[in-house]
């Protein structure tokens, strides 16, 4: 499948109801680290599904997790940043550049019926921690945020402990422990969720 260069996606999305679902994780792990090959295995279960990939696009879980997809011949979005140095990696079939961080982090986020985090830095928390509270708040309405490998649990108690972070915002996430568990809660817990395109729009802004 060639990759395509796009603009704004929205509405060719909304016309063929295309379930998207991105997938956060760290940019520095290589092949044959945990979370590299849990990424390929997501890749590859949610493309059988079909599902639609969506990651920042460059390497690490967003390589791995792009490549799992395409060889299984699934489409692959990578949101990219223009002012990054770096090349997006290879297994892309649709490459949507961003001029600036924040507008980056609401492409990846909107159009998505579900999210899938593996273990990452900083850029992974921002982006867990800007859907959290996007569903927290009700900006977005419900759908799943799966925080995948045993990273988290001791990192979301941690939060609890030293944060304003309550039972009932922790209830708004679900934990997997593996790449089948977590596509099974996306397969579950995504059905009912529509992307309405004039909120999309404007959570875009």
């Amino acid at each position: 499948m060639p990759l395509r260069l796009s603009g704004w996606f929205f509405n060719d999305r909304m016309k063929t109801n295309e379930k998207i679902i991105t997938i956060f994780g760290g940019s520095k792990c290589r092949e044959g680290a945990p979370e590299y090959s849990q990424a390929l295995r997501v890749g590859e279960l949610l493309a059988d599904a079909g599902f639609t990939i969506c990651t920042g696009g460059y390497s690490g879980v967003m390589e791995a997790a792009s490549r799992g997809a395409h060889e299984r011949g699934g489409r692959v979005i990578g949101i990219t940043m223009s002012q990054f140095k770096s090349e997006p990696n290879r297994y892309l079939t649709e490459k949507v550049p961003s001029e600036h961080f924040y507008e980056r982090l609401q492409r990846l986020i909107t159009q998505s019926v579900g999210y899938i985090a593996l273990r990452g830095g900083m850029g992974t928390v921002t982006e867990i921690s800007l859907v959290w509270n996007k569903l927290q708040t009700q900006v977005l309405d419900p759908r799943p945020l799966v925080l995948l490998g045993d990273c988290w649990p001791p990192v979301v108690r941690e939060w609890q402990r030293q944060l304003a972070v309550s039972d009932t915002d922790v209830e708004i996430l679900r934990f997997a422990t593996s790449p089948e568990e977590a596509v099974d809660i996306i397969q579950r817990e995504s059905r009912t969720v529509r992307i309405d395109d004039r909120t999309a729009s404007v959570n875009a802004l």
